[in-house]
């Protein structure tokens, strides 16, 4: 069996007051490159760039250096990641291109915790929470030409047609499932082993966990190997990056490479009967795919790949609870079923968030008949 490997990692320190000092690496079985980059904290704008290649397949790949200086300049704006995948993605290299806008996503969370930091040293007590949601904040904490905590979304969506039950613990009876884990070497930005990850959530009182690595499929003998060896209900999922946003993906075994469009997946999802649910759509407030400055519940119901779409995961472990609220309020709006899961790529992190089903799960055709039933609710468990 081929298998491939590839690693990101960006680190961030703060040069000085005005700049963030921003070094990223892509390493894989075929390549490997670094980026070293200057961000100013107040617009993000890229001050200075260089490149460097460790490994390289054709002397073409070193000659993209020179290229990269186009990318002085950029700042946040809309367009931002077409322009990078235009310019840098085109003349340079497409591997420079991922890796600057990896770079770039980290430098704009980066100045968001340094403007937190600023506005506690004249609040003391103010959260995180509170900071991105738009408490006020003074001119002398926070300078005005500062990058903006995301716009206030409006706390009076259009009333639901129905609420979304949430639980906080485990259902007496029924089936609690983390459908949303990462395991190490599968996923490369994991780093639980699986028998490690099975054995944890068995201690903390899951009854199963579904393995929904990245654009990964397990065969049936390996998942099944894994059961026995455990006693303990192992189901396969898959985590398919769309042109569109990441979705979880149960019942289909086909494995998927890369990107591929939303259409085209729910073609094949269809053909056999499988579901799909749109997995942590607003980190970021970003409407999967597109940037939105003032986002509403109401404006993103229009958004068509909810149409696309069986199920929301309401609950993620690795975004905000702000963004889950917003999450669970779309959900509602629709009418669309709601899941959790803790996306974990650590041991520690699997059971954050779950899904309780309220009927027996024995196997991955009760999973997905259960899914297409609507009969579960999503639950914050270990968080």
């Amino acid at each position: 069996m081929l298998k491939f490997m590839r690693k990101k990692m960006v680190s961030i320190y703060r040069k000085d007051q005005e700049t963030l000092s921003v070094h990223g690496i892509l390493d894989d079985d075929i390549y490997s490159l670094e980026l070293d980059l200057d961000i100013s904290v107040a617009d993000l704008e890229i001050l200075a760039i260089n490149g460097k290649w460790n490994r390289w397949t054709t002397p073409e790949c070193r000659r993209s250096d020179q290229f990269l200086q186009e990318a002085v300049g950029f700042r946040n704006e809309e367009g931002l990641s077409q322009k990078v995948h235009k310019i840098i993605g085109r003349k340079s290299c497409r591997h420079y291109a991922n890796l600057l806008l990896e770079c770039w996503h980290s430098a704009r969370e980066a100045a968001l915790a340094a403007q937190w930091e600023e506005a506690k040293a004249g609040r003391p007590d103010l959260t995180l929470e509170a900071f991105l949601a738009g408490a006020p904040v003074s001119r002398s904490e926070v300078r005005e030409e500062k990058l903006s905590p995301p716009a206030e979304i409006s706390e009076k969506p259009k009333p639901k047609a129905k609420e979304i039950e949430i639980l906080h613990e485990k259902a007496t009876g029924g089936t609690l499932i983390d459908l949303h884990v990462h395991t190490s070497p599968a996923s490369p930005c994991s780093s639980a082993p699986v028998d490690a990850l099975i054995e944890e959530a068995k201690k903390i009182g899951l009854d199963g966990i579904c393995l929904t690595d990245h654009n990964y499929v397990w065969s049936a003998a390996e998942v099944e190997n894994l059961r026995r060896k455990h006693s303990f209900l192992v189901l396969r999922g898959n985590e398919i990056t769309t042109d569109q946003g990441d979705m979880l993906v149960f019942g289909l075994d086909k494995d998927i490479k890369g990107i591929i469009k939303l259409d085209e997946l729910r073609e094949e999802v269809k053909k056999v009967g499988g579901f799909m649910i749109v997995a942590h759509p607003f980190r970021g407030f970003l409407v999967v795919g597109a940037t939105q400055i003032g986002l509403t519940p109401e404006k993103a119901m229009e958004r068509p790949l909810l149409k696309s779409v069986d199920a929301i995961e309401i609950l993620n472990g690795k975004v905000t609870e702000r963004e889950n609220k917003f999450a669970a309020d779309v959900a509602a709006g629709l009418n669309l079923p709601a899941t959790g899961g803790s996306d974990a790529h650590e041991v520690d992190e699997v059971g954050q968030y779950a899904t309780q089903f309220f009927q027996e799960i024995k196997n991955e055709e009760d999973l997905v008949a259960a899914l297409k039933s609507g009969n579960y609710a999503p639950v914050v468990y270990r968080k």
